[in-house]
Parts: structure tokens; sequence; C-alpha cells
């Protein structure tokens, strides 16, 4: 898993897949855009915990590129071989390559500083892209991959 890693600079889903689910949004959207994806992530495999996983962390990704990101931003999600992922995009000032380096779990009385860290933590992998013109974050998650242990931290 790579933090940093280049991603292509266009905003289409990569391979030539058919997107899922490809729009835009702004700080009224977020709820919308999150049931959404929930909805397609379960029809497209993931199911329980794996689910809600993603789910959470792209609306991490999300509420991040509306908080930092200038107030929109721009959802790709699509499946390929086995493996769905979610691309969020913004048009912010981008991420401090120190905070993107930093792989620590925020300390637990900080308020901000958890969504690139949920995020990460909870998918498969994460790439970013990041500077003065915009963010952008890919996540993945395997399909049909065991449940996590609930016993195993």
């Amino acid at each position: 898993m790579s933090d940093v890693d280049p991603l292509p600079a266009a905003t289409v889903v990569p391979n030539g897949s058919a997107p899922l689910l490809a729009e835009g949004f702004d700080h009224g959207q977020v709820t919308a855009i999150r049931h959404t994806v929930a909805s397609h992530a379960q029809a497209a495999g993931l199911t329980g915990t794996r689910l809600d996983d993603f789910v959470l962390a792209v609306n991490e990704l999300i509420t991040n590129a509306v908080r930092h990101g200038g107030g929109q931003g721009w959802l790709r999600l699509w499946r390929t071989d086995g493996t769905l992922y979610c691309r969020v995009s913004d048009t912010g000032a981008g991420i401090d390559s120190d905070r993107l380096g930093d792989r620590r779990r925020p300390a637990p009385e900080v308020a901000g500083g958890w969504g690139l860290w949920l995020a990460r933590e909870l998918s498969d992998e994460m790439l970013v892209r990041s500077g003065p013109e915009g963010t952008t974050v890919q996540i993945s998650a395997s399909l049909g991959g065991p449940e996590p242990d609930p016993l195993v931290g």
C-alpha cells in the first residue's frame, strides 16, 4: 500500500471501465452521495463490515473535499477485476507533503485530522495525488474478501 503514488491527472475512470457512479457534489449533497455509494457498493458485491468500512472511507474523502478542497468535488466509482474503486477529486490548495507522509493515528483528543487516516485504514489501498491544483484520492476494496475478525485488532 502506498500513500503518495502518482495518479493519472484525468478524472475519468481508468482502464475504460464504465463508471458505476460519476457525480459532482458540494456540501448539500454529501449525505445523498454517501447513500448512493453505499447502494452501488453493495450491488457490486461489498457486504457487512467491508461495505460499512468502504462507505465510511468514501464519506471521509467527500467531507474532506468539501471542507478543505474548495467546497465541492467529483466522485468516480467503478469496478474492475474483482475490486471496487472510488476516486474523489477537488480543486483545493493541496495537502502538505508532511501531512501526507504522516501515517500516525491522530490523538484521541484532536477534533480534526482523522479523514485521510480513516480512509487509509478502512480501504485495501489508498493512493493520493496532491498539489496546488487540487487533490485526488483513490481507494479500493477487494470484492468478496473475507470479513475482518472483530476480535483481531
